[in-house]
């Protein structure tokens, strides 16, 4: 991690208009439609074949749920259309991080992601252990300093291009989760439950990095399957039939807000976004492509934002010792935070997934998802040597 890269962040057009692709699918037609999606957006004016292409999954549990982590038809649909659009597969990589309660291999078996990226040719490297650096950005940081003192980059990331895969789902700390919290996995390496604290400002300051050192971004957010409540984990599962795309991260975010229920404005990570000018959250103004613009205004799931007891417990916690330096330090920035690591996990593993979650996963098997979902083979358990430990303590 020895070296410091400065800030070099390139100009963009204000004037530009926002465009997010919002599709009506169905399983039958869903890896076709992505690349629909992508190409109604515009990807390839954004994304150059000419370098390399970083595809962050999302993986908000090594466990399968329903709407919790990458689909593997998301996937498959970007992986296909790059193919079908001249990219080279030497010149695409899957990445993910892990995090004190995912670990990245066994959560790509479990969520069936390996043998896409074996048939495809495509490479899967997680973050854990490869090179990051120290990384000064240009822009005014409303939190990540203070929070982290030194910014941590994947190398990997400088002049490459990202494709972030996040779902339509709530979550407990932001309210809605999707491409701008999708960063949150690629950007910080372990210490990343410091980000709670700030966590609206940490996700803009993670797209203002992303804009200094990536030439090229975009997005494609799966619908399909939807997650509403005690996000992004223990949700009760939702067929939206929907995916979206754009190059436009706080656009398509608002785009999910309001399909979700949301006034996206009043969710702050989105409207600081938009007031800093690194992208457009007003989706007043956001181009609507894919549908007719009445068709997407009757959009409205009715999700509601509920609190795991370990995010509440969490959130509790770290605002009752905010004041109280001493305290807040011992119980996240000591061995101490080792029984909130494993507290989480077993909550999480061995109550709420084997009592609740398989009962959710048994009724949503049989739905169309579930049967899609079905189809997809997991592939032999890889073998792998142990990714560093996630509990940073």
């Amino acid at each position: 991690m020895k070296g410091t890269m400065k800030g070099t962040m390139k100009s963009s057009n204000k004037n530009a208009k926002s465009v997010v692709a919002v599709l009506k699918t169905t399983p039958e037609r869903v890896v076709k439609d992505y690349g629909k999606a992508m190409r109604l957006a515009g990807y390839k004016e954004h994304i150059s074949p000419n370098r390399q292409t970083i595809l962050k999954l999302n993986l908000s549990w090594t466990l399968y749920y329903p709407a919790c982590s990458t689909e593997p038809w998301q996937l498959e649909g970007v992986l296909n259309a790059l193919k079908e659009d001249g990219f080279k597969k030497e010149n695409v990589l899957a990445v993910e991080n892990q995090t004190v309660v995912t670990e990245p291999w066994k959560g790509a078996y479990y969520n069936k992601w390996l043998p896409i990226l074996k048939d495809k040719g495509v490479q899967y490297k997680p973050l854990t252990n490869v090179k990051w650096v120290k990384y000064r950005p240009k822009a005014k940081m409303l939190a990540m300093k203070e929070l982290f003192g030194e910014i941590l980059v994947p190398e990997i990331f400088f002049k490459s291009n990202v494709i972030h895969f996040p779902t339509v789902k709530t979550h407990g700390h932001t309210t809605t989760t999707g491409t701008m919290k999708n960063a949150f996995g690629g950007l910080i390496p372990k210490y990343r439950h410091h980000a709670h604290r700030k966590i609206h400002e940490v996700l803009v300051d993670l797209l203002a990095i992303q804009k200094e050192i990536h030439p090229g971004m975009f997005a494609v957010m799966d619908g399909c399957v939807c997650g509403n409540g005690a996000g992004p984990r223990t949700m009760e599962p939702y067929s939206g039939n929907v995916i979206l795309a754009s190059s436009d991260q706080v656009a398509i975010d608002a785009v999910a807000a309001k399909m979700m229920g949301f006034n996206p404005m009043k969710i702050p990570y989105i409207r600081m976004a938009h007031e800093r000018g690194l992208g457009c959250g007003d989706v007043s103004k956001i181009e609507i492509v894919g549908m007719k613009r009445s068709e997407f205004q009757r959009i409205n799931f009715r999700f509601r934002t509920h609190r795991s007891p370990v995010i509440l417990g969490d959130q509790l916690l770290r605002k009752g010792t905010a004041g109280m330096p001493f305290i807040h330090n011992l119980l996240f920035r000591s061995p101490i935070f080792r029984s909130f690591i494993f507290g989480s996990e077993f909550y999480h593993d061995y109550i709420w997934y084997p009592t609740i979650g398989k009962k959710k996963i048994k009724e949503f098997s049989p739905t169309p998802w579930g049967q899609k979902f079905e189809k997809y083979p997991y592939g032999p358990f890889p073998k792998y040597k142990k990714v560093k430990s996630g509990d940073p303590y």
